[in-house]
């Protein structure tokens, strides 16, 4: 099958929308950080100034999102970053209507100490 023609030029479909959405930007320590989902690898990134300083990744189990692995990048430890990632990670999950556990102790830790979190 050919792709039809408009004004001599062939149509293209279009590309396919990228899976990557940027979706919550602040400053956190003065420095620009962005939390992104990455839908087709199932993870949270947290960039900070535009280089990855960590993820939260996680796994489907049927209608819900299992956390089960964290990850702050050595160079970013220590500056509180794990708490916005996994927060952020979080409401999105909930603001979809989408259920979550945890077996991530980093999740399993932040829930517990934010009851509004509860699972």
């Amino acid at each position: 099958m050919t792709n039809p023609r408009v004004n001599g030029s062939v149509c293209r479909p279009l590309p396919p929308k990228p899976t990557l959405v940027s979706w919550l930007t602040f400053r956190h320590a003065g420095v620009m950080t962005e939390i992104r989902h990455e839908k087709d690898r199932q993870r949270y990134v947290l960039d900070v100034d535009g280089e990855i300083a960590g993820y939260a990744e996680y796994s489907l189990a049927g209608e819900t999102r299992d956390f089960d692995h964290t990850v702050i990048e050595d160079r970013f430890q220590g500056k509180g970053l794990s708490k916005p990632l996994i927060k952020g990670a979080l409401d999105d999950t909930k603001a979809q209507g989408i259920a979550y556990t945890a077996t991530c102790s980093a999740v399993e830790h932040f829930i517990a100490k934010n009851p509004e979190y509860a699972l």
